[in-house]
């Protein structure tokens, strides 16, 4: 499965993080002294947010094949975003 123009965001600094909601954690044992725990944010070309899942821990991050998935399943159907009631 190819994926174009795919914008994946790394390296950021801890003040865009924060923009983004993302939990900061220290490290332990041989972990980077600071990083930012898993975040995934499907923006819509409008550049309004579509979906976004932000995580505290490192562990249970979605399948890759399973969420591409889930955008064809969403484009092909014109799925609307949920949560805006």
């Amino acid at each position: 499965m190819e994926v174009d123009n795919l914008t994946i965001g790394y390296n950021l600094n801890p003040e865009d993080a924060r923009k983004w909601d993302l939990y900061i954690s220290e490290g332990i044992n041989d972990e980077p002294e600071v990083f930012f725990e898993p975040g995934l944010f499907l923006v819509k070309p409008d550049n309004t947010l579509y979906a976004a899942s932000i995580q505290t821990m490192p562990f249970a991050r979605p399948k890759f094949d399973e969420l591409l998935k889930a955008i064809d399943f969403v484009v092909d159907k014109e799925y609307p975003a949920r949560g805006e009631a």
